[in-house]
């Protein structure tokens, strides 16, 4: 029997997994990727007797691949945050599903553990930019403000690691990511250990100011909208910078776009932060759109569609 873990390449996933395997070890076969790789589950050969635990990927997004796994004699344990539609009925599926917008799969994970390894949850809510959750048990458990700084701090670089159109944008693979994790239960004694978080922090805190440097390409009252250069630190610093400008302007939606492929966009969108919703059924209007209420994207906009998109972003949250 081969069991499989797959898990989405961001912070959410890989802590949603440590945790899991930190109470629950268990040999595996890693499937990950970039954050936006979501649709997964249909590169694992799994067949009868063998066992997947997905994490954080829509269930939306791997609907058919799942039913064919069910279907070969293959068991799947799911955890998830994102729109999920309808699931399978199968007595081999066993699915937890939350879609609330203060919600991440690390939270759900520590919901099913019990909270036993919770601290990996605090991490996992900061690298979804869920900070006021991520505090409050952090509170709860009675850390220190610098020990929840440096929690922060690590949640952001495992998330911001994870942007990218392909493996090439990546600082390190997050399958390599996680394996250099995995040792650690304490996420202090991995800091201390591990020059990755520098690493990630030193390339982030760059790309990050070249996006500060640019002027929005539309503005409103509701909404505003970049397009990045075509480069890699654009294709990184889309989530991450989305992700400043919520906690910058929470009353405003923002949309960072950059340069695809094929001569259209890809696609990240946040909903105002002061209400945390809508994000994912604006994409959804638009096909390979798909992602939760407070964040969601687009995988590849065509370029003359742009104008449409910005008036229904505009009109989304009015």
């Amino acid at each position: 029997m081969t069991h499989y873990d797959v898990f989405n390449g961001d912070a959410d996933g890989i802590c949603a997994l440590h945790q899991l395997r930190l109470e629950q070890p268990l040999p595996s076969v890693l499937v990950t990727g970039v954050k936006r790789d979501i649709a997964l589950l249909r590169r694992v050969p799994a067949q009868a007797g063998d066992t997947v635990t997905a994490l954080d990927i829509s269930a939306a997004e791997n609907r058919d691949a799942l039913a064919a796994l069910l279907a070969r004699g293959v068991r799947v344990q799911y955890f998830d945050h994102h729109f999920a539609g309808e699931l399978p009925v199968h007595p081999g599926l066993d699915a937890t599903i939350d879609t609330d917008a203060g919600v991440c799969t690390g939270l759900i994970v520590d919901r099913h553990l019990g909270g036993r390894r919770q601290v990996w949850a605090i991490v996992a809510a900061f690298g979804d930019n869920l900070g006021a959750a991520a505090r409050a048990l952090a509170a709860a458990r009675g850390l220190a403000a610098a020990d929840i700084a440096a929690l922060q701090g690590l949640g952001e670089a495992l998330a911001y690691n994870a942007y990218g159109d392909t493996e090439d944008d990546l600082i390190i693979h997050p399958a390599a990511l996680y394996r250099l994790l995995r040792p650690y239960d304490d996420p202090f004694r991995f800091l201390r250990a591990e020059a990755i978080v520098a690493r990630i922090g030193a390339v982030r805190r760059d790309d990050l100011d070249r996006a500060r440097a640019l002027a929005p390409d539309h503005a409103s009252a509701r909404a505003s909208v970049y397009v990045l250069p075509d480069a890699a630190w654009s294709r990184r610093v889309r989530g991450a910078f989305g992700n400043e400008l919520a906690n910058d302007h929470p009353d405003r939606a923002h949309a960072i776009l950059t340069p695809d492929a094929q001569g259209g966009y890809t696609v990240s969108v946040r909903a105002p932060l002061a209400r945390r919703t809508g994000a994912d059924a604006l994409c959804r209007q638009f096909p390979t759109g798909g992602g939760r209420a407070a964040a969601a994207g687009i995988n590849r906009l065509p370029r003359e569609a742009l104008p449409e998109f910005v008036r229904r972003l505009d009109q989304a949250f009015s």
